[in-house]
């Protein structure tokens, strides 16, 4: 076997070996957004580094220098921008107890950066709608959808659900009323999770469904032929 055939081997077992560690979900509303949030790239690589210790690695406190050993900044750099993250309130650092053994830890805890994404994206969402509307029937329209989403769902939503929204409004042009009709027949039907919500709307528009009452009356059809 020749030498080449074999190098060629050993770095495909390598590739191999590091796409099977898995990838980790960065918000694209974090990289398109993270400028007009007044963040650096070094900030941004600290949050992506704690996700991926957070998600892959299940370390929900990594210390400053398990942080830095992955960054090529110095660690007073990687200080300074935790520092920035926490007094600007892109992360908090969250004292738990463990219930069985009664010890405190501390956590890193990434909801108010996700926050501040859900609120720049329903900004950007209101300013789209103010182009076309009155700028408070936009507000209150904008504002209504990601509310009352929430509210079904008991929780803010995620960066990737606020983008599915923003998307069934501006790429696929679903009306507003559709969709929260839809989100009302998910709830009927027990199954709030955007997947259901995606495929009633999907439904409908392959069906010519554009008025809340063609929708009601579609979904009346099909719950009567079942």
């Amino acid at each position: 076997m020749s030498k080449p055939y074999v190098m060629q081997q050993q770095i495909e077992a390598v590739l191999l070996a590091s796409f099977q560690e898995g990838s980790v979900a960065v918000p694209l509303l974090l990289l398109k957004n993270y400028r007009a949030l007044q963040l650096s790239e070094i900030e941004v690589m600290t949050l992506i580094h704690l996700i991926a210790f957070l998600e892959k690695e299940k370390n929900d406190f990594p210390t400053t220098d398990e942080i830095q050993a992955r960054m090529s900044a110095s660690p007073d750099l990687v200080i300074a921008s935790l520092q920035k993250l926490i007094h600007e309130q892109f992360i908090t650092i969250d004292e738990v107890m463990d219930e069985m053994t009664e010890i405190r830890s501390e956590r890193y805890n990434l909801t108010p950066l996700y926050r501040q994404l859900a609120k720049r994206l329903a900004e950007q969402e209101i300013a789209k709608l103010s182009t076309v509307r009155q700028p408070v029937q936009a507000d209150e329209s904008a504002r209504n959808i990601f509310t009352t989403f929430e509210k079904e769902f008991a929780r803010p939503l995620t960066p990737m659900e606020l983008e599915t929204i923003s998307g069934w409004l501006d790429k696929d042009q679903y009306k507003e009323e559709l969709i929260m009709t839809a989100l009302k027949e998910a709830v009927f039907a027990g199954k709030v999770h955007f997947r259901y919500i995606d495929r009633i709307l999907l439904e409908w528009s392959r069906n010519r469904v554009g008025t809340v009452d063609q929708a009601k009356e579609y979904s009346q059809r099909f719950r009567q032929s079942r």
